[in-house]
């Protein structure tokens, strides 16, 4: 089978054998280790949650995992990283049609928080700044509240000499250089 040779690291689902999460995992990073391969297989990740269970002893903090038989792997997708996850003891393929693994999407990343992303933000409360993304591309607008997360900005922008307010991402505004 050969791939598309692909130069961006994405995240990827591998199916294990039942129970073998950390051991697959383990056996990915000492391939990568051994192999001087970091540059092609960046992250490999067993998610789990804490949770507290109660038995008649007390309670006592656990580690569940989240997608049992699943381990995620941020890796450049090439004939070589392909072969060497699939062959990996404990591991059944990729999450795909076929033999195809199928990267994750952005959102899906962010929704399963196996990536955090931190968000910079250069101007603030006050200050002009220029739609850089979506219909309003181009105009400039004054900036009247970030949200919490700094993912959402409320703009106030002049469209054809009215005041118009409007809610986007904070990725589509940047700030005017001064």
């Amino acid at each position: 089978m050969s791939l598309p040779q692909e130069s961006t690291p994405l995240w990827y689902v591998v199916h294990t054998y039942s129970g073998y999460e950390n051991k697959v995992a383990q056996n990915i990073e000492k391939i990568v280790e051994n192999r001087g391969l970091e540059s092609l297989i960046l992250a490999v990740n067993v998610p789990v949650e804490k949770v507290v269970e109660t038995t008649e002893k007390g309670e006592k903090e656990i580690e569940r995992k989240l997608f049992p038989s699943y381990v995620l792997v941020k890796m450049v997708m090439n004939d070589e990283t392909w072969h060497i996850i699939r062959n990996t003891t404990g591991v059944t393929g990729f999450v795909g049609p076929g033999s195809r693994p199928v990267p994750l999407t952005d959102e899906e990343v962010e929704r399963m928080g196996v990536e955090v992303r931190t968000i910079e933000i250069k101007f603030a409360v006050g200050d002009n700044v220029k739609i850089i993304d979506g219909p309003l591309a181009g105009f400039i607008g004054l900036v009247d509240e970030i949200s919490e997360d700094l993912k959402t900005v409320k703009v106030t922008a002049s469209l054809f000499g009215r005041e118009t307010n409007v809610e986007l991402n904070s990725n589509q505004v940047t700030a005017l250089d001064a």
